[in-house]
């Protein structure tokens, strides 16, 4: 824009500079001189202009010059800005690699910690297991030196008393023939009391059943009521009574099984208050509480002015 400017000045002072430049015959008027004299004042405004216009270019040289430099160092500083911003770039991107892979290696030193651990206690258990074991094997050894020397005593009793195979075939042949005594005697005391049944009415080994119940020789009664199932003689009331038996033998899984029986046979006997109670209070003592809770309530609906749903309810109470 300055050059632009001088080139402007040059234009409108040239003819100017042309007039004054000529000389005149004496010297005088000669702009180019160093001192020059004999001046027009046009001259003298030429002269003064021309000096101004020499400063100016002078000037705008300098100028000029400073712009360039300028630029030059604009031009220095923006490569080095350039520079220092690709550097930037490339630090943060460092700076991020570096921090991905500080975190990579925080997350497997993490890993590692608990994987230590882990073998750290696991190697505790298998310390605690092994100890425990040797406590065990411990035992044992203890256990196997008592039963050794437990047998090294029968070892030495058998020696003290070792008999020889003829006398142990002997003993053997006694042992044998008793076994066959007994056995025939057992044969004939059963063949007796079964061929004394047979001989009886139905009604007459009910009445001798009962009797021995109610003597509380439940062997003897649990008999002859098994004969009677056999014969299919009142099997509802004999399934009762065995389950009476073992109700009363404590043996509550057999007494449940057969009072089921029994009502399955018959459900309208005159019996059925007591064979559902002593069924919720067998249940009751076999741990099945459930089903207990439905009898005792059974007895209490269906039979409610029994002596059964009076013992019912105050068992249900028992249970709640």
């Amino acid at each position: 824009m300055i050059r632009s400017i001088l080139i402007a000045l040059y234009a409108i002072l040239l003819p100017y500079y042309l007039i004054g430049a000529e000389p005149s015959a004496f010297g005088a008027g000669n702009l180019n001189s160093p001192e020059p004299y004999g001046l027009t004042s046009s001259e003298k405004t030429l002269l003064e202009n021309k000096k101004n216009l020499h400063k100016v270019v002078v000037k705008s040289n300098n100028q000029a010059n400073e712009v360039d430099s300028l630029r030059e160092r604009i031009d220095g500083l923006q490569s080095i800005v350039e520079s220092i911003s690709s550097l930037s770039r490339q630090n943060k991107l460092d700076l991020k690699s570096l921090n991905k892979e500080n975190s990579d290696e925080i997350k497997s030193s993490s890993e590692f910690n608990k994987r230590l651990a882990d073998s750290t206690q696991l190697n505790n258990n298998l310390i605690k297991e092994n100890n425990n074991l040797i406590l065990v094997n411990n035992a044992d050894i203890k256990k196997i030196n008592l039963a050794v020397v437990e047998i090294t005593k029968l070892v030495d009793t058998i020696n003290s008393a070792y008999v020889t195979k003829a006398e142990f075939n002997l003993l053997v042949n006694d042992i044998n023939k008793f076994k066959d005594l007994v056995s025939k005697e057992l044969k004939d005391d059963i063949k007796q009391k079964k061929s004394s049944l047979e001989s009886m009415q139905s009604a007459d080994i009910e009445n001798e059943a009962k009797r021995f119940y109610d003597k509380k020789l439940y062997s003897k009664s649990y008999e002859y009521y098994t004969y009677l199932i056999k014969r299919n003689y009142r099997p509802a009331r004999a399934h009762y009574m065995l389950g009476e038996i073992e109700y009363y033998r404590k043996n509550y899984s057999d007494a449940i099984a057969y009072f089921k029986k029994s009502a399955s046979l018959y459900s309208k006997a005159s019996y059925m208050d007591i064979l559902m109670l002593h069924t919720a209070i067998s249940m009751d003592n076999t741990g099945d509480r459930k089903n207990s809770k439905t009898f005792y309530n059974a007895v209490i609906t269906k039979y409610p002015n029994s002596s059964s749903a009076k013992i019912a309810k105050n068992k249900l109470d028992l249970v709640k």
